[in-house]
């Protein structure tokens, strides 16, 4: 894959215009020349801060920190693998030592060894001897810049690819929300006539229990038993997080800890909805808020 210099003005790009993403992604890019080929690796899931594990060749660990800090500049939470593997192309002169010292000793010893007539020395007998040929050390200095653009590259293909994943759960929490809203309003009409419906049944019960009830005493009671049954302002309140979820999923920066957060408020005020329900319908909607709520922090629990 040949550098593009124009993927550095796409990587600033990339860093500049956030949109939501996924910590789940995977990406892999390879870069050949006449020393050989050079590939990585870059898997990332998800995780509550940014944990970075690197896997570089030994000759390249100084390189470590160029990595690190590529990484750290473009994401800020999951946990990452990543992986610099490097092949040097055995067919390429340049990249081949001969360790003449041992060579011509083993030359020398081979000759003070020799018997009549056992011929010349063959010099691929002694190429093959460990040690004499070796493989050049990687230049650090001179795979640093080739390096550092494929890891851009890299990282590229990874953001692109965590932010279409996150464009999905966008509009999966986008339709979790609206129905949300459809169950939040579904129990809010139908408020007047649970309570109409309480007042006339405790006030039936009563009239049969008691002959002349005192209607200013019942009417206190019966004020004070709706009172504790209303739920208007946790429908205001549920109204406001869904709200608030809506405006979080466009801003242009991670928020998934934010998210996170809501989704627990949400379930507080579901749980105290629950709790005051005095009808099969409040209850049915109260669990269905649940099961939506655990439907969007299970996909929440991805987003960066």
């Amino acid at each position: 894959m040949p550098y593009n210099p124009n993927e550095t003005k796409k990587n600033n790009l990339a860093q500049e215009l956030r949109m939501l993403s996924s910590m789940t992604a995977y990406q892999r890019a390879s870069e050949s020349g006449i020393w050989g080929n050079a590939t990585i690796e870059i898997k990332t899931v998800n995780h509550r801060f940014l944990d970075i594990s690197l896997r570089l060749p030994e000759d390249l660990r100084p390189l470590e920190s160029l990595f690190r800090e590529a990484i750290q500049k473009n994401l800020s939470r999951g946990k990452v693998d990543c992986s610099l593997r490097i092949e040097l192309d055995d067919t390429n002169a340049d990249n081949l030592d001969i360790n003449n010292d041992l060579a011509r000793k083993l030359i020398e010893s081979a000759t003070s060894l020799s018997i009549k007539g056992s011929g010349e020395i063959n010099p691929m007998d002694i190429l093959k001897w460990p040690g004499v040929i070796s493989r050049t050390k990687l230049d650090v200095e001179h795979l640093t810049s080739m390096v550092s653009d494929l890891l851009n590259r890299t990282l590229i293909l990874l953001i692109e690819a965590r932010q279409r994943e996150g464009n999905d759960v966008k509009a999966t929490l986008i339709s979790r929300c609206e129905l949300m809203k459809t169950e939040v309003a579904r129990v809010r009409q139908g408020m007047p006539e649970i309570i109409s419906g309480l007042r006339d049944k405790y006030r039936d019960k009563v009239n049969e229990l008691i002959e002349a009830p005192d209607n200013d005493r019942l009417e206190q009671e019966l004020l004070h038993l709706i009172q504790k049954m209303d739920v208007e302002e946790e429908l205001d309140r549920l109204e406001i997080h869904v709200a608030e979820v809506k405006r979080v999923l466009e801003l242009d920066e991670p928020v998934g800890r934010r998210l996170d957060f809501l989704m627990q408020e949400m379930n507080r005020e579901v749980n105290t909805l629950a709790s005051k329900s005095a009808n099969i319908d409040t209850s049915n909607s109260s669990i269905e808020l649940k099961v939506l709520i655990e439907q969007m922090r299970e996909q929440i629990q991805n987003i960066e």
